[in-house]
């Protein structure tokens, strides 16, 4: 433990380090590549940002990873990054020219299927979460692989409507994923997920409103939730498919509980209303809350804290051996009751401004809140 402790810490340090210093560079040239987010159509900003930080992300993880690694750096490794950089690549063209959504879909399933066959990184068994001992999907893996991979990193994509929500939300997960990592035994999982943290942790920096900085200076873009998607799906599949180092399919839900419940109710009510999933609309979880009085920065915070009062409630029930039925029942609840709360537009605000109402904020946005929200209505 004490070995893994220093290493995931130092890797962690350096990958944040290395963030920040690549985040540095390149913005002074974000306005000379265009690689700009302009405040325009459906986007509330109020200056043109640079989109910069899944660049810088995957620069640092990268560069980190194949340097502690060296000559050993294996081919899981070098999958990963592989897969990744297609998705960046794509997501900075889409950020710059604005792809059309199969084109996004279909880059993520490429990298899906590199995930799959270059790493061996897929969904081969349910667990009890059917009340089946060892459901396996036998067929079937490589395609729910696929699906579940490009909902996640969707998923994650949809989040992205406000200033650090996005990123607070995966370090969470990341974190809890971290904590869950060690439990089963798996420390270079732990090391790995802990590594991008850090490197999400320093674009925070620049993404986050403090009082100090009154506006993000970068936008992680679709470039950067692409990535974060990925490794998150990528975290949680070689968490619960390793034999060696079993957890449930099912903690992974609780676990990264927003962007998920937001993407499937949200892709419910639009398929139901005859809409695109990909369509724009204010309908996501982040823009509920500031129609209901929050400042980005404190709708952020608060599902960052719910996530993990929400994530650890999970995990300590099933330390105490909930049955796995009864928590993806209850996860199903959760979503359906969403569905139901924000099916009336506001019954779901004033739910929400009555929440707010009893929360305790300091001067967490650094700016008057009609000025600080940044939602792309993805």
């Amino acid at each position: 433990m004490g070995w893994w402790f220093d290493a995931g810490v130092v890797h962690a340090a350096a990958a944040a380090v290395l963030t920040w210093v690549v985040m540095r560079w390149l913005h002074p040239f974000a306005t000379r590549l265009n690689l700009l987010d302009f405040p325009e159509g459906r986007k509330d900003h109020a200056h043109p940002t640079p989109i910069t930080g899944g660049l810088a992300m995957l620069v640092a993880f990268g560069l980190v990873g194949v340097v502690s690694l060296g000559s050993h750096a294996s081919s899981t490794l070098v999958s990963f990054i592989a897969a990744a950089a297609l998705l960046v690549a794509v997501g900075l063209y889409d950020d710059r020219h604005d792809l059309r959504w199969y084109w996004r879909i279909l880059a993520q399933v490429v990298a899906a299927l590199i995930m799959v066959y270059g790493a061996g990184v897929r969904v081969e068994q349910l667990g009890a979460a059917f009340g089946a001992e060892g459901l396996s999907l036998g067929y079937l893996a490589v395609p729910f692989t696929v699906f579940a991979t490009v909902g996640i990193i969707n998923a994650v994509n949809m989040v992205d409507g406000a200033d650090g929500l996005a990123g607070l939300l995966v370090v969470a997960a990341l974190v809890m994923l971290t904590g869950a990592s060690l439990y089963a035994g798996n420390a270079g999982l732990a090391r790995h997920a802990l590594m991008v943290a850090g490197a999400v942790g320093a674009f925070l920096l620049y993404n986050m409103r403090f009082p100090w900085q009154r506006r993000a200076k970068a936008f992680m873009g679709n470039a950067g939730s692409a990535f974060l998607g990925l490794v998150i799906a990528w975290v949680m599949f070689r968490l619960t498919q390793n034999a060696s180092h079993p957890v449930n399919p099912v903690l992974a839900l609780w676990l990264v509980p927003v962007p998920i419940m937001d993407c499937l109710v949200l892709t419910a009510r639009r398929l139901r209303e005859g809409r695109s999933p990909f369509a724009a609309g204010r309908d996501h979880i982040h823009h509920f809350m500031i129609d209901a009085g929050f400042g980005p920065t404190q709708a952020a915070m608060t599902l960052t804290v719910a996530t993990f009062g929400i994530g650890l409630t999970a995990g300590q029930a099933m330390r105490m051996d909930v049955p796995h039925p009864v928590l993806l029942g209850a996860f199903l609840l959760l979503c359906a009751f969403w569905y139901w709360l924000t099916s009336n537009r506001m019954r779901a605000i004033n739910a929400l401004h009555w929440v707010r109402s009893r929360a305790v904020f300091g001067d967490l946005e650094g700016a008057p809140a009609a000025q600080q929200q940044r939602a792309d209505g993805r």
